[in-house]
């Protein structure tokens, strides 16, 4: 699993596990919370009635006749009242009252229970003790919905208990908030866990973007390509990425000299030992014929010696460019033109046809002399594996963002063997002519100079004979290119 899917999971177990727990506990604790907010006044309530009983108890003026009637009147009211999303239409407090004894003395609920005992019951029991009396009793005891809320006060004549009041409150309307509430609760909870689920995504990416353009810039480095170093920010993931660059440049630095060391060293030990021998054989006495054969050998492997040596520094300056080769307009039919013309001798010698398909001349941006060189080597290719009298076809094409240049010729094509190998260091195929190998540079270098350019270098085989090499060469969309016809 990728590190960015561990991080977002691992913040979303974390969010869960710690609001799981609060969340439950809100839920399961709502209706309490909802019932202590009735308790509270349904106690002003119940001392606020005793203290006026006991006042008309005192006096002799208490009529449960006359409460009777007040409560069947208030009971009778229409109401419409909507308080917050509960809409009230009626009264549903009721009140009775206890002697000193725990006898009903009043119901505003169900007279016919006036004279019974209520001490059986918490509220007036625990009153008629001097202490808080209250209770919560189901009418359907399957039914947490039927709750009714039981809250009583003490009537004090002289200082003394002498009854009870008690306030009972059914909880349906407690249940009716509870149910508003839920959906409301829902919402937020909703809404919290999707802002959690956004921000643990998006702290993720955050942190593992560093990592993926670290990861990406490693891999192309493996590929052979050239890329920018990232923007890491200034986090450890940064310094661990300055880190491993520095040791790649390192490593690549001392694998590239040691390379080269050996390449050069091989490449340039056939040719010195032909000196040495012709040297050798220069020394005895020999005809003149053969004497200049030798001495032309000399030349001609001292030649080939000066072209390795100036190829790989060609080379090694342009793969240790750490920033793109300066770029400057260019016209594509002029530097075609240029190249032509420095082979136009080799192309006359062979009798070759050379034909260039340019419908448009296209100015564009890119380095002169590197370009001169790629094109140059693949054009002289061309020439080398063509037959006499063959035909050589350059073709251009501009799209939007690229530049195709395209060389075609009507040689043997490339051998099977050779397919994945033809872009390697000193590896060469023996050219018909002569049966003698270049350097094996060029095509690298054609190689290093299309990927200076974004672009890059292919050669296939045609299907009609011959091999094709396509150089493409990317049209960077920082640099404005101008087509005319």
């Amino acid at each position: 699993m990728k590190l960015g899917y561990r991080i977002f999971i691992g913040y979303l177990v974390i969010f869960c596990v710690c609001f799981y727990y609060p969340f439950n506990w809100m839920l399961d604790n709502l209706r309490t919370r909802y019932l202590e907010g009735v308790e509270e006044p349904l106690v002003d309530h119940a001392n606020i009635l005793a203290t006026q009983i006991g006042l008309q108890l005192e006096s002799g003026r208490l009529s449960a006749d006359h409460l009777h009637e007040v409560f069947s009147q208030a009971q009778q009211r229409k109401l419409q009242v909507l308080i917050y999303d509960l809409l009230k239409t009626n009264i549903d407090l009721q009140v009775y009252i206890a002697d000193k004894n725990g006898r009903l003395i009043f119901d505003s609920r169900t007279p016919s229970d006036e004279g019974k005992d209520y001490t059986k019951w918490r509220d007036v029991r625990l009153t008629l003790a001097g202490e808080y009396g209250a209770r919560t009793t189901r009418q359907n005891p399957a039914d947490e919905d039927s709750s009714v809320l039981y809250v009583a006060a003490p009537i004090l004549i002289d200082g003394e208990i002498s009854g009870s009041v008690t306030v009972v409150k059914p909880t349906t309307n407690i249940n009716s908030f509870i149910k508003i509430a839920h959906p409301h609760i829902f919402k937020v909870v909703a809404g919290s866990l999707s802002a959690a689920i956004f921000l643990c995504l998006f702290f993720s990416v955050w942190i593992t973007r560093p990592i993926q353009r670290l990861t990406t810039y490693a891999n192309q480095i493996s590929q052979e390509q050239r890329p920018e170093f990232p923007e890491l920010g200034s986090s450890e993931i940064a310094e661990l990425g300055h880190a491993l660059k520095g040791m790649q440049e390192k490593l690549e630095g001392k694998q590239y000299v040691e390379e080269y060391v050996q390449n050069l060293t091989h490449e340039i030990k056939s040719p010195l030992s032909a000196i040495r021998g012709a040297a050798e054989l220069l020394g005895e006495e020999m005809p003149a014929e053969q004497q200049k054969r030798f001495l032309e050998n000399i030349r001609t492997e001292g030649s080939r010696i000066a072209k390795i040596v100036d190829t790989m520094l060609e080379l090694a300056a342009l793969e240790n460019r750490r920033l793109q080769p300066d770029m400057e307009k260019l016209d594509l039919h002029s530097l075609i033109q240029t190249v032509l013309e420095s082979k136009q001798p080799l192309i006359s010698r062979k009798l070759l046809q050379f034909t260039v398909q340019q419908e448009k001349s296209s100015f564009f941006y890119g380095n002169s002399f590197l370009l001169h060189q790629a094109l140059a080597n693949l054009v002289q290719n061309a020439i080398d594996f063509s037959p006499p009298h063959g035909e050589i076809i350059l073709q251009t094409e501009t799209t939007t963002k690229m530049l195709i240049i395209s060389i075609k010729d009507q040689g043997p094509g490339i051998p099977d063997f050779a397919v994945s190998r033809i872009f390697e260091k000193f590896y060469s195929l023996q050219r018909p002519d002569t049966g003698k190998k270049s350097t094996g540079l060029g095509l690298n270098f054609v190689r290093e100079v299309a990927s200076a350019h974004m672009g890059s270098v292919e050669i296939i085989n045609r299907s009609d004979g011959g091999a094709k090499a396509v150089l493409m060469l990317a049209l960077s969309p920082e640099k404005a290119i101008a087509i005319t016809t």
